[in-house]
């Protein structure tokens, strides 16, 4: 059977940057593309334009294990088989307030299945965050963290300031402020 509109995107990834060092990685959205590289390199175009970053990590959509506050209150579990336990990372979004980042990173959890592991992070870092994600260390691909590969992946976005719309005094003046006045005009 075929489909009347067959998805014809690459996969989705979704995209963590780190700010600066020490700092959490924290979602700041997503990318289409064919594998792991090509998803890092269009998160450095769409991400990282600007200062403030050291390191980007990458992983499949489909590889995210989520699930809302809502979803725990009616019984809902994540699915996946319990198998050899694994290291997963952590994320969860903390409040309704808007913000640029969807979810913070919190920490790891050591754990055999996806629903082990919600289990252990609500348990370690509490209950009651608006959104969970939990996602296996393995499934993530990102920048190099040495100096070198720090520096040339960022570097360039040292240089680009950012300005906030305010700061261009000339939008919204009119266009009469900018003419000189002519000699010899019309009405003299």
């Amino acid at each position: 059977m075929t489909h009347p509109h067959p998805d014809t995107q690459w996969p989705r990834w979704e995209v963590f940057k780190q700010d600066g060092p020490g700092k959490v990685h924290q979602a700041v959205g997503s990318v289409h593309a064919t594998d792991a590289d090509h998803a890092l390199y269009t998160a450095r175009s769409v991400f990282a334009r600007r200062p403030s970053a050291v390191s980007l990590r990458a992983v499949r959509a489909a590889d995210i294990h989520a699930v809302t506050l809502e979803e725990l209150g009616a019984g809902v579990r994540l699915p996946g088989e319990a198998g050899e336990a694994q290291p997963y990372r952590v994320f969860a979004k903390k409040t309704h307030k808007r913000s640029m980042t969807f979810v913070d990173e919190l920490g790891e959890v050591e754990a055999d299945s996806p629903q082990a592991a919600l289990e252990r992070a609500r348990e370690a870092f509490g209950d009651g965050l608006l959104v969970w994600w939990v996602i296996p260390v393995s499934a993530f691909v990102g920048t190099p963290e040495d100096a070198d590969t720090v520096e040339s992946w960022f570097a360039p976005a040292k240089e680009k300031t950012y300005k906030q719309q305010s700061s261009y005094g000339v939008v919204g003046q009119h266009i009469s402020k900018h003419k000189t006045p002519r000699k010899g005009g019309d009405h003299e």
